[in-house]
This record gives C-alpha cells, sequence and structure tokens, in this order.
C-alpha cells in the first residue's frame, strides 16, 4: 500500500547506517510517513556479506535497530534513545546489491521508554526480518556530543526522494 511521505529525516557525517561521510557505511535515507510509520531505503553493498551474496545478520539487526530507534521522533521529534533490548526474526534471506526497505512504528511509549516494532523487505516486498525493540529516553548531551567529535546531523533533500512509499501488508 502506497502511504504519502511527510517528512525526511536527517543524516549524520559518519554513522554506520545514515552517514553520508562513511565509506563502509549503508548511507540509509530515511522518512516519516502519513500513517506514523517511518521508512528507511538502503541497498546494502557487498562489502556488508556475511555468507556471499548475502547480508551479514548483525548489519540487518542494525539496520532495524536504527529505524526502529528512529519511530519515536514521529510522536517526539527531539527525543533521543539508547537501545535496551532488540529481538530479531530472520526469515529469508538478504541479498546486497538490491534495494531494501525497512520499517519502524512506535508501539507503546511512557515517559522514560518506548517499544517499536518493524519489518525488513527485499525488493519484491518479501518479509526477510521483523524486530522488537525497547529504547531508554536520552538528552542527547549524554548520548554523545555530535558537533565535538566533528559530525553533522542534517537533512540532504536529494532529487530521487520519494514522495509516496509503497509499504507491503
Amino acid at each position: 500500500m502506497k502511504k504519502k511521505v511527510v517528512k525526511k529525516h536527517n543524516n549524520s557525517g559518519n554513522c554506520f547506517i545514515c552517514g553520508i561521510n562513511n565509506p563502509f557505511g549503508l548511507n540509509s535515507r530515511f522518512y516519516e510517513l502519513e500513517d506514523g510509520t517511518v521508512a528507511c531505503l538502503v541497498t546494502a553493498k557487498p562489502e556488508h556479506q556475511s555468507y556471499p551474496l548475502r547480508v551479514h545478520g548483525g548489519v540487518i539487526t542494525a539496520l532495524l535497530d536504527e529505524t526502529l530507534g528512529r519511530a519515536i521522533n514521529v510522536p517526539e521529534p527531539e527525543t533521543w534513545a539508547v537501545t535496551g533490548d532488540i529481538s530479531v526474526r530472520f526469515k529469508k534471506p538478504v541479498p546486497y546489491g538490491e534495494p531494501l526497505l525497512v520499517t519502524g512504528k512506535v508501539t507503546r511509549n511512557t515517559r522514560l521508554i518506548f517499544e517499536s516494532e518493524g519489518c525488513l523487505y527485499l525488493k519484491d516486498g518479501t518479509l526477510a526480518a521483523s524486530a522488537h525493540a525497547r529504547y531508554m529516553k536520552q538528552p542527547l548531551d549524554v548520548i554523545g556530543d555530535l558537533e565535538s567529535n566533528g559530525d553533522i546531523w542534517l537533512c540532504l533533500d536529494e532529487p530521487d526522494d520519494p514522495a509516496e512509499i509503497d509499504i507491503p501488508e
């Protein structure tokens, strides 16, 4: 089902998942959708493999973790958090070199923690992995100081940013 993009999320400079300057990273792009879902568009590279032609399970988990963690920014745009725990179910092998879609949505939100769930889909819409995670809300200055480490946090509009994203049902 096609869902309208209402906002693009920021990227970091050095993050493994979203870093635009990290030559070993995934350079993922994140979008907020009209229904409160966060969607990540990404294509893993050969550097992210485990078995031949397959994305490493740790990379899959990291993609899900980042997407589920960003889901809190829909109801609370200024909230930052750290992962408390994450549970991933791997259902299908994930090839690198093909577009992937990762989704995340908050399922429970309290003053100090939130929970979210999400999925990783292959280019044909096949569900390849799903996850549930809990996060502890933390102020950014407790987590880390971006500027003192020479990092950035900004939104980069790109010509191929989608106006809507097709989410498998």
